[in-house]
């Protein structure tokens, strides 16, 4: 015969590992995901040559397809992204400055924050990013 206090026990032992299984599930849905890039982003880049140590970078999104433009503090010019890829946490694209082809690689270090560098023919410049607020109408 079944004895009721083992009954209870495995009910109680079923019940636990239910739960735990449910919250493995969750927190391992949440750390899955991904920052969404998209938007208008400030950048420093205080080790670059002067006139590109800061500016805006503009990632945004038409038809599934990725897009970005970056423009520097003091200029109205904005530089077309080509290739602009987005992966995970990260972002790549190049641009085309003063007959240099600079690429830029980013990864989101926090939900409004990236880092990254920007590498053209004279070596690498580190950048750090952080998300504009979105503009309400």
């Amino acid at each position: 015969m079944f004895n009721i206090n083992k009954l209870l026990i495995m009910k109680k032992v079923t019940i636990l590992i239910m739960f735990l299984f449910a919250v493995i599930s969750v927190s391992s849905g949440q750390s899955t995901k991904k920052a969404d890039p998209v938007g208008t982003w400030k950048f420093d880049a205080p080790y670059a040559p002067e006139g590109y140590t800061s500016g805006t970078i503009v990632i945004g999104l038409v038809e599934k397809k990725h897009n970005a433009t970056m423009s520097f503090t003091g200029s109205e010019y904005k530089f077309n992204g080509e290739n602009v890829k987005v992966e995970k946490d990260s972002v790549s694209f190049s641009v085309f400055v003063e007959g240099q082809d600079v690429k830029v690689s980013l990864k989101s270090d926090v939900d409004e924050k990236m880092v990254g560098k920007a590498v053209y023919s004279e070596g690498e410049v580190p950048l750090t990013l952080t998300k504009s607020p979105a503009k309400t109408n």
